[in-house]
């Protein structure tokens, strides 16, 4: 795949690594409350509004942190975040609170761990997202593909291998686990140092190990840095902010409020779920299937990434949107008592979701403003992106409990909708790196 052997050894690093980053920024990010909602006699409640909170600072530290890309450099940025997470391990490691000791637990240490290692650890996706930029045009795609099954992998292996080890293997006591937690983290940061270089430029290579610098720009130095007023001012930002924010909006909302949607099909429905007296047979049935749909993420994401490299963003984010229509379809036409070819549906859907848009979303951004532009706009972009999509389960719950489930999700039709035809319109807009990729050189024959 690489030529330049020296490349390559960077290239496997960046792979090897940036699987690593998913795996652990999924970990970090929203799973590990199931661990300690499970091990902590803290109010889940409690526990859940400090990622609440924590989602919205991301907000306005994903501006933040990918100016510090900029200005700083990438490992710069991200190896001080990473050691941030660390210590918040430790944090939630000192802070106890553990149901099988008995332990009341230091709340305000926890409290402020907890919401620390949620912000550091958006530095594992960001920066990952960056170097792959700045390393790969031609192999953009596939290689985002490879990154971002950390993600699905995670959901696979993560939460319930690491909540088995926990109660079977500790007693229940996860402070081991989040002190080994910490140390895995320093690994990480150290091997990030030592591997990898922000751009192939300075380690006097270029993008996909090519001989040439790329012809879509015009070396390290061109790089412009666009101001937030520019980037508001440009239409392409805004299709983005559009399209892929109605398609994360739709993963928010569908898998932030699918526990309470099959619960209520159960037999004792709305009523006792408002009761705390719910029935779960039906939801056990749903998490084999979503256990499926989690296997087929890995695929999925690899899948996306080749359509990305033969096909072109925007094409491919097309195919991404009209798969974002199943999962919504299979949740919304689940009858009482549930269906099994519906949740099949579901459960694809939720592959094609989760294994697509992570990988999607830099590559199309890439492909609007280029390898160089690629941080300047997306600080911007996915900052408001993330507004309504910190709401999204939130929103969807609660319809839900108010027994407007189909209202609910024929917003979310329509709101993919929006989002399909929003790619649409992008058909005539130019890749950025055109000159340097496969897909245009071919078309351009």
């Amino acid at each position: 795949m690489f030529r330049d052997k020296r490349f390559g050894m960077y290239a496997i690093a960046f792979m090897i690594l940036g699987v690593v980053f998913m795996f652990m920024y999924s970990g970090l990010q929203n799973d590990q409350i199931n661990i300690i909602n499970t091990f902590t006699a803290w109010n889940a409640n409690d526990t859940q509004q400090v990622m609440a909170y924590g989602n919205l600072a991301c907000i306005i530290l994903t501006f933040v942190y990918g100016t510090c890309y900029i200005k700083f450099g990438v490992r710069k940025t991200m190896i001080p975040l990473m050691i941030i997470s660390a210590l918040g391990c430790l944090g939630i490691a000192a802070a106890n609170g553990l149901r099988a000791t008995g332990g009341t637990g230091n709340w305000g240490l926890f409290w402020v761990s907890l919401f620390a290692v949620r912000c550091a650890c958006m530095s594992f996706q960001m920066g990952g997202f960056m170097l792959c930029a700045n390393w790969f045009i031609r192999y953009r795609g596939r290689v985002m593909g490879i990154i971002t099954l950390g993600s699905p992998l995670f959901s696979v292996v993560g939460t319930a291998g690491m909540t088995t080890f926990i109660q079977k293997n500790l007693g229940g006591d996860y402070r081991p686990f989040y002190i080994g937690i910490a140390i895995v983290i320093c690994v990480i940061a150290l091997l990030t140092g030592l591997l990898l270089r922000d751009y192939p430029e300075d380690a006097g290579l270029h993008p996909d190990g090519a001989a040439e610098a790329p012809k879509s720009e015009g070396g390290k130095d061109a790089e412009v840095n666009l101001s937030v007023g520019q980037v508001l001012k440009m239409g392409k930002a805004w299709q983005l902010i559009i399209s892929f924010g109605a398609f994360q909006f739709i993963i928010n909302a569908c898998m932030g409020s699918m526990a309470t949607r099959y619960m209520i099909l159960g037999k004792t429905g709305v009523a006792g779920v408002l009761a705390g007296t719910p029935d779960p047979s039906v939801w056990l049935t749903a998490v084999k299937w979503l256990a499926v749909g989690a296997i087929l993420g890995i695929p999925m994401s690899y899948i996306f990434g080749i359509l990305d490299d033969k096909l072109g963003s925007v094409k491919a984010s097309i195919i991404l949107g009209i798969t974002e229509l199943l999962p919504i379809l299979g949740l919304m036409l689940q009858p009482t008592g549930g269906n099994v070819p519906l949740m099949v549906l579901w459960g694809f859907g939720v592959a094609c979701m989760t294994g697509g848009v992570p990988t999607m979303h830099p590559c199309i951004s890439a492909y609007c403003f280029g390898r160089r532009e690629y941080q300047s706009a997306n600080r911007i972009i996915m900052a408001i992106q993330l507004i309504p999509s910190a709401f999204a389960a939130q929103i969807m719950t609660s319809m839900i409990l108010k027994g407007q489930a189909v209202q609910a999700y024929v917003m979310l039709l329509v709101i993919c909708v929006i989002g399909i035809i929003t790619m649409f319109t992008m058909l005539k807009l130019k890749d950025a790196n055109a000159a340097d990729r496969d897909y245009a050189a071919a078309q351009a024959e």
